[in-house]
């Protein structure tokens, strides 16, 4: 089964930006949300579950220092462009303070309203490995999640 690209597009706009999406049920279609909420992004040691919802603190790293982010569900929060949406401004973890070092290998993608679920998980490119005084990061536009 596929979507079209045009569908592809709306379901991030809703998703990350909050927009309606018009001629779903009926002609009102699937509203945006009354309060936006954001979006949170978590670091885990492991890859994210393959085929269910998962708690962002499945292995979710503990360093000294380390906390969740949390960006708007907006276009000041992501860009989303064609299928595919990402950040709209850095982001950046916290600073390790102590111990160390630990390896960040997937970023979990939950929406607040979901609590502590995370709805999208992503393997990182190369392995992070966070030593004392690093504060790991992705540039803007560097954390993209796709739609295809």
């Amino acid at each position: 089964m596929s979507a079209s690209n045009d569908f592809e597009n709306k379901l991030l706009l809703y998703l990350f930006n909050n927009t309606a999406i018009a001629d779903i049920g009926d002609a009102t279609g699937i509203p945006a949300t009354g309060a936006a909420g954001s979006t949170q992004l978590s670091l885990s040691s492991t890859p994210g579950p393959a085929d269910t919802d998962a708690v962002l603190t499945v292995n979710e790293l503990a360093y000294t220092g380390y906390a969740r982010q949390t960006q708007a569900r907006s276009s000041g929060g992501w860009t989303v462009s064609g299928n595919s949406a990402s950040n709209a401004a850095l982001i950046q973890f916290g600073n390790m303070t102590a111990g160390g070092p630990v390896t960040a290998h997937t970023v979990g993608l939950g929406f607040i309203s979901t609590g502590s679920v995370s709805r999208l998980w992503a393997t990182l490119t190369a392995d992070l490995v966070i030593n004392n005084g690093v504060n790991p990061q992705f540039a803007i536009g560097a954390c993209a999640w796709t739609l295809d």
